[in-house]
């Protein structure tokens, strides 16, 4: 339950809705938030087209109006604005969601953009970061190093923190420090009755746990409090490539699981992923081995060589020694200064898979999803990938968190899988052959498994098509979350395809 000080904030909220209640259409809804002083885009207006765009281009989604609070106070003014009119209400944080859950995944929502928000400060005591929302990956990596501070997260620079820690935080630093989420020490959050509280262990504890795994679907969070890191002492980004055949390939795959469960040779320092790509010709794959390790640099070949010596000579090779944030830049997706290039778009279907470490995959499964990739993929326009993203070992610290510290379900997984195809141009339409490619991927894999092979999803790389998608992403937490959202979010406001039902 809430704590009886949120009916003084009610009443509040109360004095201001008398001010909001004759709002009946996005014109109107404009002109009362702008008596708060909150701009906000609606259709018509200059900027409101872009303001509009998904990341991915296979979706288009026209929201009532797009509003740009700079407070809590702010946001808790949208909020009821939107309550008045009886409409969704959605937070936007980067704007990368693979769904277009941020501007509500289905027309008519009233986005809350959180992209003016972007304060970040380091208390030089206990190294705790107070970061806004509207930050990008990129810019909290350089904030948090000038403090010589860091937290693990995925490096897409473009990709906001507010999605990003909300339901998982998968980088490189992960196995050494845990999720994003992990690492959230207590956050303010707006919920639909327009209050602003606090979710830590102390203060609404329930809702602290919630927004660790499903934050949007519970309230808008305004800023969130981060235990940080000291910085490595030095850091290494590598890269690898082959072109492989489908054995060689195959084999490949089989000894980097059975490097990643041999507890003694992964230590958690040591961050990467296999990514498989289309081969040069028919029945072949290229295969990129990269990542960051933050251990001593003389001890990085010494971690991989177990994998090495079953593979054969790269035909690329790149290792780079340095600082933490010269590793991170290294092998970023986009400048970690996201001021100095505009964000890109894509045109794309992806999908998740949460492999458990102790149903490790098969010898079948490898090679089935290696001759797909290598057959049907050759054969396929479009561009797409493969990322095994590795997660576990004996020693990763995200499987070390209690499965019910968090809402976030997964706390078992050895790799995590991301197939992904884009369309031909990266632009619209998307072929409808591109839809069935990429579930091919996911089940050729799955088909050399056990039936009941408990394999899970990934809720930041979000697939509106996948129909058990409840169980898959949440497990046995979403029964919890049910409850939760019917105390807190009543009338559904907070609502987008994938979100928690009431």
């Amino acid at each position: 339950m809430l704590p009886k000080t949120l009916c003084f904030l009610t009443l509040a909220c109360t004095i201001v809705s008398i001010t909001i209640c004759s709002a009946q259409n996005a014109s109107e809804l404009k002109g009362q938030l702008a008596l708060q002083g909150i701009p906000a885009l609606i259709q018509g207006d200059s900027g409101y087209t872009a303001a509009s765009q998904p990341y991915n281009l296979r979706y288009t989604v026209e929201p009532i109006a797009i509003a740009y609070p700079t407070t809590s106070e702010q946001i808790s003014t949208v909020v009821i604005v939107g309550a008045s009119q009886k409409l969704n209400v959605v937070a936007r944080s980067g704007g990368h969601s693979y769904i277009a859950n941020g501007l509500g995944g289905t027309n008519g929502s009233l986005v809350v953009d959180l992209s003016q928000m972007k304060n970040i400060t380091v208390n030089p005591v206990t190294g705790h970061a107070m970061i806004e929302p509207g930050n990008r990956l990129g810019d909290v990596a350089l904030a948090l190093n000038d403090a010589g501070r860091g937290l693990p997260h995925g490096r897409c620079t473009y990709v906001g923190i507010g999605g990003h820690s909300g339901f998982g935080g998968w980088g490189f630093a992960s196995r050494m420090w845990g999720m994003t989420l992990d690492n959230i020490i207590s956050a303010t959050v707006v919920l639909s009755n327009g209050s602003i509280v606090t979710a830590s262990e102390g203060s609404n504890p329930e809702l602290y746990w919630a927004i660790r795994g499903s934050s949007a679907s519970f309230g808008i969070v305004s800023s969130l409090e981060f235990r940080t890191h000291p910085v490595p002492s030095s850091a290494t980004a590598y890269n690898f490539t082959w072109q492989m055949d489908i054995p060689t390939a195959s084999a490949a795959f089989s000894a980097f699981q059975s490097w990643a469960l041999n507890g003694s040779s992964v230590p958690p320092e040591f961050g990467g992923e296999i990514k498989f790509l289309k081969g040069q010709a028919y029945g072949q794959v290229e295969l990129s081995f990269f990542g960051n390790y933050f251990g001593p640099d003389a001890k990085f070949n010494e971690t991989i060589a177990p994998f090495f010596e079953r593979l054969p000579t790269p035909d690329f090779a790149n290792v780079t020694q340095g600082t933490w944030i010269e590793a991170l830049a290294a092998i970023a997706v986009g400048n970690l200064n996201t001021s100095t290039h505009l964000d890109s778009n894509d045109t794309f279907y992806a999908k998740s898979l949460m492999a458990p470490e102790d149903v490790p995959l098969t010898n079948e499964s490898m090679t089935t999803l290696v001759t797909y990739l290598a057959e049907v993929g050759f054969n396929s326009s479009d561009f797409w990938h493969v990322e095994v993203e590795l997660y576990g070992g004996s020693r990763s610290v995200i499987n070390q968190v209690g499965l019910n510290n968090t809402a976030f379900a997964h706390r078992n997984a050895l790799f995590t899988f991301q197939p992904y195809a884009s369309s031909p141009n990266l632009l619209p339409p998307y072929p409808k052959n591109g839809f069935s490619f990429v579930d091919g991927m996911v089940e050729s894999l799955i088909s050399g498994m056990p039936n009941d092979w408990q394999w899970s999803a990934y809720p930041n790389y979000v697939d509106d098509r996948l129909p058990d998608w409840r169980r898959r992403y949440y497990g046995a937490h979403y029964d919890r979350l049910r409850v939760l959202k019917a105390e807190l979010d009543p009338t559904d406001m907070f609502r987008f395809p994938t979100s928690i039902e009431e």
